[in-house]
């Protein structure tokens, strides 16, 4: 599928920017800094007042330790804009309940669970879905061997099944990662097979 082609006449109307920032420590931990911002191109009235264009309607940040296996041993929040002052930031210390978690392992599941609805903020608990993704970028091939995996185990690279492009019967591992190829069965429906009507 290719991609849309923009309307010739488009306005921007709003903004929003997420960054997610991993940075090794000294004591051989991680620090995670996740941050979202929402951005009006216009003013707008808010019950709380109004807020001028560029003024951020939301500005979060979302902090992590963890360590190498992606445990998270601390986290924090802090809301910087928002469009409730005096509420929306008093959630307490909520986002410390990730605390505990893995982001490997039901990590959403366990962000669901502990901060959905009234728990939390809509747009941590939102922004907080990224980060697994995010932290496996930073430790691919740093902590997470993605060329050969585990010889001694017998696992492959982290990455192999985790999306139609490294599938282990198809191409792409076939040509970088032939250890781990394996054909697909005969008869087995495949994501580029077709079936006739």
């Amino acid at each position: 599928m290719s991609l849309l082609t923009p309307a010739s006449e488009r306005q921007l109307l709003h903004r929003r920017a997420i960054d997610v920032q991993v940075f090794a420590r000294g004591d051989g931990l991680f620090d995670v800094e996740a941050t979202l911002q929402d951005l009006k191109t216009r003013d707008i009235p808010l019950a709380s007042g109004l807020r001028r264009a560029g003024e951020p309607l939301h500005d979060m940040l979302l902090c992590l330790v963890v360590d190498r296996q992606l445990n998270v041993l601390a986290a924090g929040s802090e809301t910087r804009g928002m469009p409730y002052p005096g509420s929306c930031s008093e959630h307490g210390d909520a986002y410390a309940r990730l605390t505990g978690l893995n982001l490997l392992k039901g990590f959403r599941a366990g962000v669901k669970e502990r901060l959905a609805g009234i728990k939390g903020c809509t747009h941590l608990t939102e922004l907080s879905q990224v980060l697994p993704t995010a932290v496996i970028q930073a430790f691919a091939g740093i902590v997470i061997d993605t060329r050969e995996g585990d010889a001694g185990s017998g696992q492959p690279p982290f990455q192999i099944d985790k999306c139609h492009a490294l599938r282990s019967d198809g191409a792409v591992v076939q040509a970088h990662y032939p250890r781990w190829f394996r054909p697909a069965m005969a008869g087995a429906v495949t994501a580029t097979s077709t079936t006739s009507s």
